[in-house]
């Protein structure tokens, strides 16, 4: 699970500062406020993780990747290729991690890790390294810090207080440029007697990125037709093209969930529908074949108890805009974060109350009888959404330091992010200005503008 992020030079963020992410992270905020490119650094990494390529410092994108950010250039804050792009990640382990020092008796042991990375634009205008650091996390303090980076005569040196790294015999070579954003090359490892552990840093690293998983703001159009032969779709997809063959995977391969501990377990699609159902979308939900042996399936609704069964296609929109969030809070592989773009899109108010529920029981779930220990990031918009969620944690149905909540603005074409304070009475103790609109603005004007409609109207009734 990630649990802080810092964003400095990239877009809009000229320095995010280090916030912490919860099982359960909503950001709010105005539309290009700079909410969604957080999320799209995080790709950015993590398909910079998948590429091939060890030598490409980080994978901007191309039509074919998670995203594509464009050039460095349109990338760093101002486009100013002088600057730094920096960026802090921090994540817990489902475990422990352990080693000890081959040369001492030094033993090591964390429960988190966090990387911080600097990369330069080179000659080329492309990411170079410039700094990878490394700390080992033991609760909330440093047990273990390591830095490698570029010293003053351009050459990589790796320096450590708590561990003393000592050469390999004859291996007197200068240490080579990086493997990625994150991971110090083999060769450079092999040039010391004790640097293995520095492996098992950068495995964690690219479980921690492959780990999260992305839903946009745009989700594809309900289908009459779905053609699924078997396969077990990563995720939902980016605009939920995957949702329903990820119903059908996961149900074929008998996955049981429920909402919480002492809950009743169900089977992934009767799950799935049960949610919908408590959700007043529609009554009933299955996905079915079309005919027997054949790979083609239909979506079938009821919205009500008497009437038809009817195909997802001719029902509300709101079904099928709703169904890849849902699929994908409870589809993702145990110990995932999903970052979910504006999922209330065409929801009514009552619904996207709802959703909070969904999202709280997702951080909750159970399969199988074992903790999934899922994490939500959602951007939203909706009111009513925070409403509930502040009601919940009144509630106690969830605990405050499981939800993080932020507010981003512009102040100068600089992006900021507001923590907001939710106390143990599910109250926000700043509660910012504008964040919703200025609702006392318009109270104010339409009671203003109906006093004085008033008076125009006596005024016209004396005049006749």
């Amino acid at each position: 699970m990630l649990t802080s992020l810092c964003v400095m030079n990239f877009k809009a963020w000229r320095d995010s500062k280090e916030f912490r992410l919860a099982p359960l992270t909503v950001i709010f905020g105005a539309n290009s406020a700079g909410k969604s490119s957080l999320g799209h650094l995080l790709l950015a990494l993590k398909q910079t993780v998948l590429s091939p390529d060890r030598k490409r410092a980080l994978h901007l994108g191309d039509d074919k990747s998670l995203i594509d950010l464009g050039t460095l250039a349109e990338c760093l804050h101002n486009h100013d290729l002088k600057n730094p792009l920096q960026f802090a990640l921090g994540w817990d382990f489902p475990g422990k991690m352990e080693f000890r020092d081959p040369l001492t008796p030094s033993r090591f042991a964390g429960d988190g890790l966090r990387l911080a990375a600097t990369l330069q634009a080179d000659a080329r205008e492309q990411p170079s390294v410039r700094r990878i650091a490394y700390s080992l996390m033991l609760g909330k303090e440093p047990c273990l810090c390591i830095e490698y980076r570029r010293n003053e005569n351009n050459k990589f040196e790796i320096t450590s207080n708590e561990y003393k790294l000592v050469r390999t015999v004859g291996r007197g070579w200068p240490l080579d440029e990086p493997d990625k954003f994150y991971r110090i090359s083999d060769q450079s490892r092999a040039r010391f007697q004790n640097a293995d552990f520095l492996s098992d840093f950068a495995l964690s690293t690219e479980a921690a990125l492959n780990s999260i998983h992305h839903l946009g703001p745009l989700r594809d159009h309900p289908k009459h037709i779905y053609s699924w032969s078997g396969e077990t779709p990563e995720s939902v997809g980016a605009r939920g093209e995957f949702s329903v063959a990820a119903i059908l995977a996961a149900s074929s391969r008998g996955r049981m969930l429920n909402r919480g501990p002492k809950k009743r377990q169900a089977r992934f699609d009767e799950f799935i529908a049960q949610w919908l159902k408590d959700l007043g979308i529609i009554h009933s939900f299955a996905v079915k074949p079309v005919s027997e042996g054949r790979k083609e399936y239909e979506v079938l609704v009821k919205t009500h108890h008497a009437s038809s069964e009817v195909k997802i296609t001719d029902v509300g929109f709101g079904v099928s805009q709703v169904l890849p969030a849902l699929v994908q809070a409870f589809y993702c592989p145990r110990n995932s974060t999903v970052w979910m773009e504006q999922p209330e899109i065409h929801l009514h108010p009552q619904v996207q109350a709802e959703l909070a529920d969904v999202f709280i029981s997702a951080t909750q779930a159970r399969e199988d009888g074992k903790e999934r220990n899922v994490q939500l990031i959602v951007e939203s918009h909706s009111e009513h959404f925070l409403n509930r969620l502040q009601r919940r944690v009144a509630e106690g149905e969830v605990k405050p330091d499981d939800v993080a909540i932020y507010f981003c603005r512009r102040s100068g074409g600089v992006a900021e992010l507001e923590p907001l304070r939710l106390n143990v009475l599910g109250e926000i103790e700043n509660w910012p200005e504008n964040f919703f609109g200025d609702e006392m603005a318009d109270i104010s004007a339409r009671t203003l503008a109906a006093m004085q409609r008033q008076i125009n109207q006596r005024q016209e009734s004396d005049v006749q």
